[in-house]
């Protein structure tokens, strides 16, 4: 469908805004993903173009947390892969599958972050050892989250930062480096699925990945700046959000 040529200012603002909060918590999605279907666009198009402009922040943020040293490529190897395999999978099943048992038990799951935050103040304020192998752990988070992540979604990258921040002992700002790495590699690849059955509309996921980079470069620029500190409470109200969001939905559907 053809959108007004007065509507790309806004959708350009739109990947800004959802790039700026997505580098620093994850969450952009709230953001970009109503717009789209305010917009008009079906939600299998909505949901193919708010993969193709988030992909651009997603790999904005990466190269910059890559290049401030806050996390090192390598050590995502497995975690690339997995992510990549699993997300392939669950873009491939998601019409097959009822997703009802998802969008009940998520919101759960992001209270339960939320909880976890509250009764460890200090968790992801510093490391400590890891509490199993990397490869292993990055093997299994990366399958599960990215089958998740290929299809259903939200808070996605809310459940690796709490992972890693859990099992591995990264702070707030590593995991959220982390988390932006892996999360872009099966948006990626989630997004080559949309793209083959035609479900994605590339001016206004063009023009929102413009705003996207620009919104990216700032908010992982204010993580590396800012620290853990800063990274936490951002994070958590984007869990709150995004479990809100997941909870007004489900009640709507009823």
């Amino acid at each position: 469908m053809d959108l007004p040529l007065w509507l790309y200012p806004l959708l350009f603002l739109t990947g800004f805004a959802a790039g700026l909060v997505d580098a620093i918590a994850g969450g952009g999605g709230l953001i970009a993903v109503p717009v789209l279907l305010n917009l008009g666009l079906p939600v299998p198009v909505a949901l193919g173009t708010s993969k193709l402009q988030s992909s651009f922040g997603s790999l904005s943020a990466s190269v910059h947390y890559l290049r401030s040293g806050v996390v090192r490529l390598r050590d995502c190897r497995v975690g690339i892969v997995a992510s990549i395999t699993g997300s392939l999978i669950g873009a491939a099943v998601v019409h097959s599958i009822d997703s009802g048992l998802l969008e009940t038990l998520i919101p759960w799951l992001l209270a339960a972050i939320v909880v976890y935050a509250i009764l460890q103040p200090r968790a992801g304020s510093h490391e400590h050892p890891p509490r199993m192998p990397a490869p292993l752990f990055f093997l299994i988070t990366g399958l599960m989250l990215g089958f998740y992540d290929g299809f259903f979604g939200p808070g996605a990258g809310s459940f690796w930062t709490v992972a890693l921040i859990a099992v591995m002992g990264y702070d707030f700002m590593r995991a959220t480096g982390t988390t932006k790495i892996v999360n872009a590699s099966s948006a990626l690849a989630a997004l080559g699925y949309f793209v083959v059955a035609g479900h994605v509309h590339y001016a206004a996921g063009l023009t929102m990945g413009a705003g996207q980079v620009v919104g990216a470069r700032i908010g992982s620029g204010m993580v590396v700046k800012k620290g853990a500190r800063f990274v936490r409470p951002v994070f958590l109200t984007m869990v709150v959000l995004v479990m809100l969001r997941l909870l007004w939905v489900a009640h709507a559907r009823r």
